[in-house]
């Protein structure tokens, strides 16, 4: 964690206490830690124990001095490499989870840049209680990450749920977090997202419902672990934000094919997220089709070339290849089908029958099937966290091939 920049977020808790213990810990690694408090935390713990650890100013207020110099919390945002909020608190999480801007601490968050992490610390009532449970769900759904609270005695005299990780335990999250950052360096990767449009004419075309968030946070996921990254998009109303991603756009099933073609052979893994378009029109109308006195209209289609098919035909012992399989029905069986037929090492299978995963959601749930016949299936979570999963079972495979 040397030289990584983390902002601390401290919320009013009675767990503030840790927040030293935490900053020791990360400064004793070589990591640059800058101090945000709430005003109600500075009864809990003093800016001036958290300025003396930190080696850092501890920010507080909108107003840094009394000349009214101004605390650029977009400049905060934009500074870290990672943003904790510990302790958090229910007030806190509220105010996180639905965007009410009051003090210096949200308004940082709102304009991090960075990945999230907040420890939840509050009574057990509070902790339970289904606004709570909601809110903390909404924040994981945003892809921020969770360290869960313990359980054990509570400041009430209760004793369960909702004590804050202690500093050693989130330190370790931490540690860990940075860690998986090096997973891919050097790797290339190729990969797709959203759907393409087959036009029928100049104003109407083929598509499907892809957003595309799916293939776009893989891409992060990836460039943040230090792969470069080819991203070939379909028409999709996203941006990237990791400087490691090129961005090829598409339009067409045959656009998306010849990009994918063109760049296979020098990269070491291949993900094919998009939802493909199987069938385009034969014919292409050069104007408009005018609505005709008649019973309907006819359009001829031919089938789209099969972009996995093609790589996984391709592929070296080297290269690892991952398809993706969107059902209806006879889900598993189908994705089984896919594997064995598309030479790929494995296949995430999603369902739209499944409540929150599927097309245009910020949430998924999937099953990943592999070529060896190993099933790992996930519970409904951010397409970030499903992003996370996803490229772990990744490098599991890169490791063995580089060993």
């Amino acid at each position: 964690m040397k030289n990584k920049k983390i902002i601390l977020a401290i919320s009013a808790s009675i767990a503030a206490y840790k927040a030293a213990f935490l900053v020791r810990l990360l400064v004793k690694v070589g990591a640059e830690v800058k101090v945000i408090i709430t005003p109600a935390a500075k009864e809990f713990v003093t800016p001036l124990t958290l300025s003396t650890l930190s080696k850092n100013p501890v920010y507080s207020d909108f107003v840094l001095n009394h000349n009214g110099e101004w605390t650029n919390h977009v400049e905060l945002g934009l500074w870290a490499d990672l943003l904790l909020i510990a302790p958090a608190s229910a007030n806190t999480i509220a105010k996180m989870a639905n965007g009410i801007c009051d003090n210096l601490l949200i308004a940082t968050y709102l304009s991090a840049k960075c990945p999230v992490m907040f420890a939840p610390a509050m009574d057990l009532d509070m902790f339970t209680h289904p606004s709570s449970v909601q809110n903390r769900a909404k924040l994981q759904s945003f892809g921020n990450i969770m360290i869960d609270a313990n359980e054990g005695e509570l400041a009430s005299g209760l004793n369960g749920k909702g004590r804050m990780a202690e500093p050693e335990e989130i330190f370790e999250v931490i540690e860990k977090h940075f860690k998986t950052f090096e997973d891919l360096l050097g790797k290339k990767v190729i990969i797709t997202a959203g759907p393409t449009y087959e036009n029928i004419d100049p104003v109407r075309f083929i598509g499907n419902y892809s957003s595309g968030k799916m293939g776009f946070a893989l891409a992060e996921e990836l460039a943040n672990r230090g792969a470069l990254v080819t991203l070939i998009a379909g028409p999709v109303d996203l941006v990237h934000n990791n400087k490691n991603i090129n961005r090829i756009n598409v339009r067409s099933a045959a656009q998306m094919f010849d990009a994918v073609n063109e760049n296979f052979a020098e990269n070491n893994i291949a993900i094919m997220c998009a939802a493909v378009a199987d069938y385009s029109p034969i014919a292409v109308a050069n104007e408009k089709i005018k609505k005709q006195n008649d019973d309907g209209l006819i359009i001829e289609l031919k089938k789209t070339k099969d972009i996995l098919k093609h790589i996984g035909s391709l592929k070296t012992n080297k290269q690892i290849v991952v398809g993706f399989a969107l059902e209806t029905n006879n889900e598993e069986a189908n994705a089984l089908k896919k594997l064995n037929e598309k030479n790929a090492d494995f296949i995430v299978l999603n369902s739209l029958q499944t409540p929150g995963a599927g097309f245009r959601h910020n949430t998924n749930q999937v099953t990943i099937l592999k070529k060896n016949g190993e099933k790992i299936a996930y519970h409904l979570k951010s397409k970030n966290n499903v992003a996370f999963d996803i490229v772990n079972e990744i490098v599991k495979i890169t490791n063995t091939i580089d060993a």
